[in-house]
Parts: structure tokens; sequence; C-alpha cells
């Protein structure tokens, strides 16, 4: 049931979940309103395009991705929370990259997963607010619904849209998570940082990108086609992380030694050097996952990938993704007998896999040029 209203004083209300939300470790907050009507425009025209690849899921739920009061009733306002990640204790991401016997995981992926820790946190503090005011209605989001979160994080004030379509925020850079509370209470609007440079003519006015272009020049598979606009058919995120299939020949030599995700575009950006790493002991890294050996990983067992990887995003993937990911970066390190050895004696007990056996004979042909 929505709570009554009449003695309720949203602005007093919205200084104290402001100050609930630091206590709960979130670096940042604001309220926006759920007019997505430009962002709506872009995501249509990205779904037409086929940019969206094989992740149906942007398309399937219509417009309620666009629409935030389809998906949860009388919902006005969205409160967006931001949370740093970037962890202080990991091997620096340059210096794996550079070495192709170890293997790069998106530094995001090092730690707990986010999706538990935020939402546990975002669900604290709305019963923080239902003891402040009484019963509520709102909803609780953290990538795992059909939410438009970049755009409603801009439109609360938590930062711009980059031209690599991750949101970018002055003081801290791209380096953080997002989360959402779907609400019906009217709470005052936060500023947003800009108008958002969603459309066709987007470029050069953006007031915070200016006319750099480091992460469309960076980007391994060229994958940002234009500044606002991604092919994630292309992106390396997407061919570890979403692709369920064959990863594409013409891409797999561009990923290196990139096994789940990848922070090209992000590790160039100039505004990162005003990130900070996170306190969040959650989000430390969980060794030797910062840099770790790729023949060690591809000799893991199931059992061995799902206990080391227990409680983090990667999991997701499965190990089926995780080894075709590893026989890609085994194919673009330098010749080594133990890699040929390795790969060889994968293809013998999977050999029955026809994707994975496809992938290790790539890499074998690569090793034995």
């Amino acid at each position: 049931m929505p709570a009554t209203t009449d003695n309720i004083d949203y602005a007093e209300l919205l200084q104290k979940i402001e100050i609930w939300s630091k206590d709960l470790g979130f670096q940042q907050l604001g309220v926006s309103d759920i007019n997505l009507t430009e962002h709506d425009k872009h995501l249509n025209e990205w779904i037409a395009a086929g940019f969206h690849g094989e992740m149906n899921y942007m398309q399937k739920h219509g417009s309620k991705r666009s629409h935030p009061e389809e998906l949860v009733d009388n919902t006005c306002r969205v409160i967006s929370v931001r949370m740093d990640y970037m962890p202080p204790d990991c091997e620096l991401s340059d210096e794996v990259l550079e070495n192709p016997t170890l293997g790069f995981i998106s530094r995001y992926a090092l730690g707990r997963d986010y999706h538990k820790v935020m939402r546990k946190r975002l669900q604290k503090l709305s019963d923080r607010i239902k003891t402040e005011i009484g019963e509520f209605g709102y909803r609780v989001f953290v990538d795992s619904a059909p939410v438009l979160e970049k755009a409603l994080a801009e439109k609360s004030g938590l930062g711009w849209i980059g031209k690599h379509t991750n949101l970018i925020n002055k003081k801290a850079g791209s380096w953080f998570f997002l989360g959402e509370v779907y609400t019906d209470l009217p709470l005052p609007l936060s500023n947003s940082i800009k108008p958002s440079n969603v459309g066709d003519n987007a470029g050069d006015n953006d007031s915070h990108c200016g006319t750099c272009t480091a992460c469309l020049d960076i980007c391994p598979t060229k994958a940002i086609v234009a500044p606002y606009k991604v092919d994630a058919r292309r992106c390396i995120s997407y061919l570890t992380i979403e692709l369920h299939g064959s990863i594409p020949v013409e891409f797999r030599e561009a990923m290196g030694n990139r096994i789940y995700g990848c922070d090209d575009c992000q590790l160039c950006c100039p505004w990162n050097r005003f990130a900070q790493p996170t306190a969040e002991q959650d989000f430390h890294a969980r060794h030797p996952l910062d840099a770790p050996n790729l023949t060690e990983l591809f000799g893991w067992s199931e059992e061995e990938f799902l206990k080391q990887t227990e409680g983090s995003a990667i999991r997701r993937i499965g190990y089926e993704r995780w080894l075709r990911n590893i026989a890609i970066a085994l194919g673009n390190a330098p010749k080594s007998e133990k890699i040929i050895t390795a790969l060889k004696s994968r293809k013998q007990m999977f050999g029955e896999n026809t994707m994975l056996v496809e992938h290790i004979d790539w890499a074998l042909a690569r090793q034995r040029v």
C-alpha cells in the first residue's frame, strides 16, 4: 500500500535517506522521475540495428524497460545509488594484459558478486525508510530486471553516459556499480549532470567527454562503432560472458588474454584518474584471479571451477564457456609445448563437445604455426 503523504516532509525524508545510504556503504544517491522518452528512442534504434546480439531479454519485456510504472505499479520516482568497486589490492591491469601467459578478468568480477552485495544493502535502505514512515510501495533492482539503470542514474545526477556508454562521474570516474529502488514516494528530484547525449547527433557538444575518443580508439574489436553507440556483438564483454555458443573467428585474436569481460574503455578514460579504490571488503580481489596463469586455469576441473568462483559473478558463464574463453587466450599466447599439451589433453577429455573442441582446434592451429 502507498504511504500516507499528508504528514511526510519529503525533503527531510530524502536527507535522511542520503545519510542512511552512506551508512550502508553507497558513495552517492540521487532521485529521478520516470520520463525516459529520449532513452527509449535510443534503445529501440539500438535493438532495431541488431546491436543487442543474442541478448533477447533486451527486447522481450516490451516497453517496461523505459516505462518504470509498467514494471512496478504506482512508481513515480527512482532512487539510484552507486558503489565504488575498484579493488585496491590486485595486480595492475596493464601488467596482466601485457603478459600473454596470464588471464585477464574484468576488475568488477574479482570480488564477491555485486548483485548480492548491493541488493541486500538496498533492501536494508528500504526497510529503514519503512521504519521511518510506515508501509510504502517499492521494489529493489540490481541489474536484475528490465531497468535502464544508466539512464536513470544520469537523470538522478550520479554522472553522465560517456561515449563508451558507461556512466562517468566527475569525482569518481566509472569504476562503480549501480542499483535502484523504484518507489511511489514523491521525493524531491536531484539535478541531472547534463542533458543526455544518446541520440544520433551526440558528440562533440558533450561538455564532459568533449572531443576525447580514447575509448573508441582503444577498443580491441572496435565495438564502439560511434560515440554513445556500442555494437554488443563485437564487444569482448558480450563475447566472453553473454554469448553462449561459438565466438566468431574474426574477434578471437583481438581478444588477447581477456577471459572474462574487458576493461579497456575504462582503463583509458581520463576521468578515471579520479577513481578511488573501494573500501568495500567484498569487492577486494580474490587471489589468484587478479593475475591467474592460463594453463593452470585451463586445468581446473568443473568442481574446482565452482569452488574457486563461489560467490563470484564469474560463475554465471558456467564451466564450458570458461574453458572456451581460456582456449582462445591460449591460442593467442606465445608458442609453448606446455600449452599444446594442455590443449590436446582437454580436446581428448571433451571430444564430444563440438563447440569447445572447435575453439581448442583453433588454439592448437595458432600454437603450431
